[in-house]
């Protein structure tokens, strides 16, 4: 008998995120992220398959992510001008975690984090700030360039390390709001899409009150 309200759906999860104490470059990687920062799978809830590992980190000076994709058999189809649909990681923050509005205020932030689709021959990785959808307050879209970005695409699947840097997020403090309202999907266009928590059929790019909550843990 089919669900008509998913597992995840039914709980308001809270995460807590690691530290990073030092910027390190691994092992030819921008983020060096061992298993310790890797952000829990819900998917298993409502038998959603799992087919990317997502990190995430953070310091004073922002917010690190990481992905890594296997399963593919061809490479990502990431297009620049159609960033919202295209294979990679779109992630939305709110730095305030307000979650009893149901439409962005300004301290809400979208981004499409792509492997592929920028540079001048299109391979290298691209970021790109959305506009929030229906949103409540107007904010200036932040500089996109300022994001630091490393992949490595192969047949059969790809890796993507972000580092989004204070300037980017509006509103990042820290030391007086370790409380973010927080929501990702992974989009592939051979594998469907992996969310956090609800999927594309609740409104979660518009809707504030859908993410969850990151906790900015300094053990």
């Amino acid at each position: 008998m089919s669900q008509l309200v998913p597992p995840r759906f039914l709980f308001r999860w809270s995460f807590s995120v690691r530290r990073l104490e030092r910027r390190l470059h691994h092992a030819g990687r921008l983020l060096g992220l061992s298993e310790e920062f890797r952000v829990p799978s819900l998917g298993e809830l409502d038998n959603s398959a799992s087919f990317a590992d997502v990190r995430m980190a953070w310091s004073d000076e922002g917010i690190g992510l990481s992905i890594e994709v296997s399963g593919r058999s061809r490479p990502p189809k990431c297009l620049v001008e159609q960033p919202t649909t295209s294979d990679g990681l779109h992630v939305w923050l709110d730095t305030r975690n307000t979650q009893t509005v149901h439409r962005a205020t300004k301290f809400c932030q979208q981004f499409s984090l792509l492997p592929i689709g920028g540079g001048s021959n299109g391979c290298e990785p691209l970021a790109i700030a959305i506009p929030m959808a229906r949103a409540r307050d107007e904010a200036a879209l932040p500089e996109a360039s300022l994001i630091e970005l490393q992949s490595s695409v192969r047949n059969e699947g790809y890796w993507l390390d972000v580092w989004l840097p204070k300037e980017v997020l509006f509103g990042y403090e820290p030391s007086s709001h370790s409380s973010l309202g927080f929501h990702f999907a992974v989009r592939d266009s051979q594998l469907g899409e992996q969310t956090l928590a609800v999927s594309s059929e609740f409104p979660y790019a518009s809707d504030p009150s859908l993410w969850q909550t990151i906790v900015l843990s300094t053990d």
